[in-house]
């Protein structure tokens, strides 16, 4: 007797299971994210019903040596998955279309193909637009196998028969179970898709790299459940208008979620950028009032990064814009450059923008930002060859921020001659030659240092 079906609704934002519709999630509260499954009675949307059975073992008994890793020859790409990526992991892409994703993957299969066997499957090109790209992008020579398809178990079957080291999925909102009715992209698709996927690379040991396309609000299409899945979930970011992009990990079960890797996209694709700093304070206007350069920490690494604000008198209701500093942390900043500086921005426009597209989240980008809205408001510049580091509380003082040595001696590196810091913990800094230290108790005495009247 075949198994009856019954039908279950799954949140695309939350992944909770409903019995019946709504316009309104029962438990994350999103609109008009519930989308239909059909499940066999006694199994899964595949199973059937049949039953795996697996002999459990003790924690004593299992291997506990270290992963084993490979290179993907793309040294910014090897530093955001933890130092190369891990055999037998399965890696999420994404990334707004046009960013570089598929780019990157290509790449990466010049160099990891002479040494691996490596299976590139395209849902969304043809074979002859992909050797097209490859041949724009000098990928040559190796043993790089391409699959244009988009039928599961025929690249199941190919990756099966063929036994590559790597395998690249582009994308998996393009792949299709033959035995599921629902459409490709489609909730129960891509769940059931990266399950089989998953399942593949953990048995067969390989290394699987998916691209993912993403939603308007920026991130992966489909369930919510797919980022659970993987084992790494990598964010391609950048505006297309510019050159420069950005590869973050938000995920990784084998590494920090806190390294970034810079890349420039030129004619032939895209290239590592080794000195961040340097690229994104390039063409930095000198003597220019609004402008202050901030360092962060990205995982291990100090960026310097320029921080601009233009703060001018308002017609109608004062506006707040910012780009790349969190909006309600710079309303914060002003709020306290009105009460705690003496600055009567609350009746203005005040725009906040970070150069090169990065996002600073670090609260050691305080002070280079509320410098830099007091440069703009006073129109006085605070001088090129000045950096600042800290954190604002709500009554104005500067704190302390971790790893201040290793950003300090970044900016000496890069030649800048003052740098203001918190007075707090100053008997901890080091001596960094050429650079003059502007130690600083709060907002206030900061404003008075660097913006006094000559």
């Amino acid at each position: 007797m075949a198994n009856r079906q019954k039908t279950v609704y799954i949140c695309s934002d939350c992944g909770s299971e409903t019995p019946n519709w709504a316009g309104k999630c029962p438990a994350c509260g999103a609109w008009n994210t519930l989308e239909e499954l059909r499940i066999e009675k006694g199994g899964s949307a595949r199973s059937g019903g049949t039953v795996r059975t697996a002999r459990p073992r003790r924690l004593e008994e299992l291997d506990d040596s270290e992963e084993i890793r490979f290179s993907t020859g793309i040294s910014e790409f090897d530093r955001v998955l933890g130092g190369g990526a891990v055999v037998g992991s399965l890696i999420l892409v994404g990334g707004a279309p046009g960013i570089g994703k598929s780019t990157l993957l290509l790449q990466m299969c010049a160099i990891a193909g002479r040494s691996k066997r490596i299976l590139y499957v395209s849902g969304e090109e043809s074979e002859r637009q992909l050797k097209l790209r490859a041949n724009r992008l000098g990928v040559q020579g190796g043993e790089i196998y391409v699959l244009a398809e988009t039928d599961l178990s025929t690249i199941l079957a190919s990756a099966d028969s063929l036994k590559p080291d790597i395998v690249i999925i582009d994308s998996i909102q393009t792949v299709s179970d033959a035995d599921i009715s629902s459409a490709p992209g489609s909730i129960t698709q891509v769940r059931e898709c990266t399950m089989r996927i998953m399942r593949l690379c953990k048995e067969k040991n390989l290394t699987v790299f998916v691209v993912g396309h993403i939603n308007k609000e920026g991130s992966i299409a489909g369930p919510k459940i797919l980022e659970h899945m993987v084992d790494c979930v990598l964010y391609f970011e950048g505006e297309r208008s510019t050159s420069f992009r950005i590869l973050r990990a938000a995920k990784n079960r084998f590494g920090s979620t806190n390294e970034i890797g810079v890349f420039e996209m030129v004619d032939n694709g895209l290239v590592c950028v080794e000195n961040p700093s340097e690229m994104l304070l390039s063409g930095r206007p000198e003597n220019c009032p609004g402008t202050c350069v901030a360092c962060v920490i990205e995982g291990t690494r100090p960026i310097l990064a320029e921080v601009q604000a233009l703060v001018t008198p308002a017609a109608y209701n004062a506006a707040r814009r910012s780009n790349g500093v969190d909006y309600n942390r710079a309303a914060m900043l002003l709020a306290v450059l009105e009460k705690r500086g003496g600055l009567s921005v609350a009746g203005c426009d005040s725009y906040i923008n970070v150069i090169g597209g990065l996002t600073l989240e670090e609260p050691a980008a305080d002070l280079a930002t509320a410098l830099a809205v007091a440069s703009s408001f006073l129109d006085r510049p605070l001088g090129a060859d000045l950096a600042a580091i800290g954190e604002i509380g709500l009554s104005g003082e500067l704190r302390s921020v971790s790893a201040l040595n290793q950003r300090l001696s970044e900016i000496s590196r890069l030649g800048f001659k003052r740098c203001v810091v918190p007075a707090h913990g100053r008997e901890e800094m080091g001596s960094f030659t050429g650079l003059t230290l502007i130690p600083v108790r709060n907002i206030s005495e900061a404003i008075a240092a660097v913006l006094a009247r000559q």
